[in-house]
């Protein structure tokens, strides 16, 4: 019976993992269709997203037989509820990702505003992150998922950045408020995929340790 539930969790893991993957794939695709003015790769990004959904509803499911089933305990009841919760997370990753991949769609027919360098940087440490944030949760490390839960402040900063720059442009140039207002809304989605990254990496936390650190002072989860 246990090697069973054991086999069942590792399957979860794995489902996980390829959510992840594929969540993985779908921000960096989007922002390869804005930078590189790629409609056709946005329109696969939000294709994409429908297997998105579909294996969140997997992964719930698989969560709900296990707890149903097999009444775990301790450190495998914390696995399973905390897998449902990431799910849930990397869900509203590929939302995001899919959003990028709209505002792609409308940026990439009108002429470009300003070259693209402040939100490519954002989204190298974004997707960082999320890769750290799963990395975490596959090596049970609460030590690079503190890590994440830090690193969000540089997306934040940059975001503040890049919406003050975005505003002196509508503000110099009426014409420019559609394009400058697309372009915040990509710079947004990054920082809310990046608050998703730093969520996972505090379930993680409590996945190893036991311990809720979220919504407490970066000093008060160490």
């Amino acid at each position: 019976m246990q090697r069973h539930f054991d086999q069942d969790l590792a399957h979860l893991k794995r489902q996980l993992l390829r959510m992840g993957g594929l969540v993985e794939s779908q921000i960096q695709q989007a922002l390869t269709a804005l930078v590189d003015r790629n409609s056709d790769l946005a329109l696969t990004v939000i294709q994409q997203d429908h297997d998105v959904n579909a294996l969140d509803v997997k992964i719930d499911n698989l969560c709900i037989q296990l707890l149903a089933l097999q009444q775990p305990t301790a450190r495998d009841l914390r696995f399973i509820t905390t897998a449902m919760k990431i799910s849930s997370e990397l869900e509203r990753m590929g939302d995001l990702a899919d959003n990028i991949a709209r505002r792609a769609l409308e940026l990439n027919v009108e002429p470009q505003l300003k070259p693209y360098i402040d939100i490519p940087r954002m989204a190298n440490w974004t997707m960082r992150m999320v890769k750290e944030c799963l990395d975490a949760f596959v090596n049970s490390d609460p030590v690079l998922a503190r890590k994440v839960c830090m690193d969000d402040d540089f997306v934040d900063d940059v975001n503040e950045q890049l919406f003050r720059e975005l505003l002196s442009f509508m503000l110099e140039n009426t014409q420019t408020i559609t394009r400058a207002l697309r372009l915040t809304f990509v710079a947004k989605s990054l920082e809310r995929i990046a608050d998703h990254a730093t969520n996972i990496a505090e379930l993680v936390v409590y996945m190893v340790e036991g311990k809720n650190i979220r919504h407490t002072l970066p000093s008060a989860s160490v």
